[in-house]
């Protein structure tokens, strides 16, 4: 039984150094829950889902703080960054901190905090959320979209990386 343990728990470990070995997008997902507070947090798991409906899914853990106020969520945003943020989507993956301190943000016609200088936002209504072992998968349908001009960040073997204009 140790030795199985001892197994799993190599291919836990080569299995995040495997994901961590796939380059993602960047992204900063935010909401507000009921009483008009502001939540957020890091994701590297976003993709296109369905053109038609316009569909995203973003995977979050269950343990982050603010799992809960996504779960209830009826309305998200999705922020794609550019290497310029990628402090902030340390401080947006990092349990405790003040996400939203002197970073930007405003609120949008529904509340919601809105990044103004994101490479894209995604306006989303929840469609579906799913469980997916340790995380949620909320599916988001996307009511507008807009897209800057910057180059978005890369994240590959836990670090962040820019893109070459070429």
């Amino acid at each position: 039984m140790t030795q199985q343990v001892h197994v799993r728990s190599e291919q836990t470990q080569l299995f995040r150094d495997a994901m961590a070995s796939f380059p993602s997008g960047v992204t900063i997902v935010t909401t507000t829950d009921d009483a008009g507070r502001w939540w957020g947090f890091t994701a590297s798991s976003f993709c296109s889902v369905s053109m038609e409906p316009p569909l995203v899914l973003v995977c979050l853990a269950e343990g982050a703080e603010c799992h809960p106020a996504f779960v209830a969520a009826q309305r998200w945003i999705v922020h794609v960054i550019d290497p310029e943020h990628a402090d902030l989507a340390a401080r947006f993956a990092t349990r405790g901190a003040d996400k939203f301190a002197d970073a930007g943000f405003a609120a949008d016609q529904n509340g919601l905090p809105v990044l103004s200088r994101a490479f894209i936002t995604f306006e989303c209504a929840a469609y579906a959320k799913y469980t997916g072992g340790d995380h949620t998968i909320l599916l988001g349908r996307v009511e507008h979209t807009r897209l800057g001009e910057q180059l978005p960040a890369v994240y590959f073997r836990r670090g962040f990386h820019r893109l070459d204009r070429a």
